[in-house]
């Protein structure tokens, strides 16, 4: 099925994206012996992942529809204190993920965490880096405990598909801001006279790149063309994600996921909906959703929008120790990269990959458990075929010779965005905790977890497994 996944050179990708600029760092643990250390020399801290929970990611439109980001993340929050046990007034401080904001709880974080009960002298705020956001959200939870300001902090992320906002057009919203300052009715009536046809077409939102004006689904053909991926290939690679997301559902590996009761809906939603196990006959009959009529991303191997929200608990592990806690995972490095957001806008992980491995002292060979979100079948083969790639590596990474092809047997093994599901700000824990669980489920020390993102960004996480942790 994954056959062909990996090319030996790239001759049709010649774009002159500048050269990335590689930070070799020395880790303050040694390579593999993390957990032994007592006391990082750099100052860092031991931080520790204690757990994860999200709600089911839904297709949007489902049965989420009639909510808001508000209750996903509100949930989310209960249930990770439920789950954990903490105290909520342990709690020292929030940090969520959105992208699509609502203006109403535009600090979703401080809102979120007050209906869910924890403390209002918890202060909270509100991070966006498009599909990477919680990431940041952790990692500025790292920083925050590093600094010596926080012990105990929740990092989440929500997303809201279902109804998202929907702006009147300038020209109108212009009328109505002059109409609220018009102090006479003559004031008024000429602001009435002015309004035409065209002032009531609304400003609808889209998946685009603000700098190219173009779609995520446009970026995805041309990589897979610039890297030779074929519509095959990434219709094996989308029934292997929704094939093992299945697997793992029927095994209940998923064990993240709690169920959540939404008014109107008559059983408690405790899976992901996205989930579709078909035939390669069917994908291959699918017309192209992007590129038409030549392109080869199509609904099927692409991850659809979603709602759904997710959030993680992180402390020193001193202070899990004194709070009777067990921590799943040590998170031991990360790191954000960026690069051209047009002809290089979904290769963040081919950049962060080789980047955070260097800086923990690391190699391919090292980890054991792979969590890489999915946005296209398409850029997740791309991302393989420029990690394989002498050149990429040569041209793009200032490296002088590939970095390889990652054990693709510990790749994903529980499915990936494709078909659990993408709300986008929701991902980076989802993949945290997946990561966590894999490791302690398939006895593996060590994880590395990798996104791409709008703007052509993207990120790279190393996690150790804590020698204490228990599913």
């Amino acid at each position: 099925m994954m056959a062909g996944i990996v090319a030996k050179h790239l001759p049709r990708y010649n774009n002159t994206v500048p050269q990335a600029t590689v930070i070799w760092n020395t880790l303050y643990f040694n390579k593999k012996n993390y957990a032994t250390a007592s006391k990082p020399s750099s100052g860092k801290k031991n931080i520790v992942y204690i757990d994860g929970v999200r709600t089911p990611f839904l297709m949007a439109y489902t049965d989420y529809s009639k909510l808001i980001a508000h209750d996903l993340a509100r949930e989310s929050l209960v249930n990770l204190q439920k789950k954990t046990s903490i105290p909520k007034e342990a709690i020292d401080y929030v940090v969520y993920g959105t992208v699509i904001q609502e203006v109403k709880t535009s600090n979703i974080a401080r809102e979120a965490l007050l209906a869910a009960g924890y403390s209002e002298h918890t202060p909270g705020h509100t991070v966006t880096m498009a599909c990477i956001s919680s990431n940041m959200a952790i990692t500025t939870g790292v920083g925050l405990i590093n600094s010596g300001v926080y012990d105990t902090i929740v990092a989440g992320g929500v997303e809201f598909m279902s109804d998202v906002p929907i702006r009147h057009s300038r020209a109108m919203r212009s009328l109505m801001l002059k109409a609220n300052k018009a102090k006479t009715p003559m004031q008024k009536l000429g602001l009435l006279a002015s309004i035409r046809g065209k002032h009531f077409v609304p400003d609808l939102p889209a998946v685009a790149e603000f700098s190219t004006n173009e779609t995520m689904g446009h970026s995805g053909d041309r990589l897979a063309a610039a890297f030779n991926v074929s519509r095959e290939e990434q219709d094996d690679y989308a029934l292997r994600s929704h094939t093992l997301a299945a697997q793992a559902h029927q095994n209940g590996h998923l064990t993240d996921m709690i169920p959540i009761v939404v008014p109107g809906v008559k059983e408690a939603v405790s899976k992901d909906n996205g989930v579709r196990v078909s035939t390669k006959e069917t994908l291959a009959k699918l017309k192209p959703a992007f590129v038409k009529p030549y392109g080869t991303v199509t609904a099927a191997n692409a991850s659809f929008l979603s709602d759904g929200a997710s959030a993680g608990l992180i402390m020193t592990e001193e202070k899990a120790k004194q709070l009777g806690l067990k921590p799943k995972a040590y998170i031991r490095e990360f790191t954000y990269v960026s690069q051209d957001p047009k002809d290089q806008l979904l290769l963040g992980p081919a950049y962060a990959i080789p980047k955070v491995l260097d800086k923990a002292g690391l190699t391919l060979k090292d980890i054991g458990v792979w969590e890489v979100h999915e946005a296209f079948a398409a850029q997740i083969l791309a991302n393989l075929k420029a990690l394989d790639s002498d050149f990429f590596a040569q041209k793009y990474l200032n490296r002088s010779q590939k970095v390889g092809v990652p054990d693709l047997a510990k790749w994903n093994s529980w499915g990936g965005s494709l078909s659990i599901g993408h709300p986008f700000a929701a991902t980076g824990i989802r993949l945290t905790t997946h990561a966590a669980n894999r490791m302690i489920k398939e006895n593996q020390q060590f994880s590395l977890i990798a996104a791409c993102a709008a703007g052509g960004q993207g990120v790279g996480m190393i996690l150790e497994r804590h020698p204490d942790a228990k599913l």
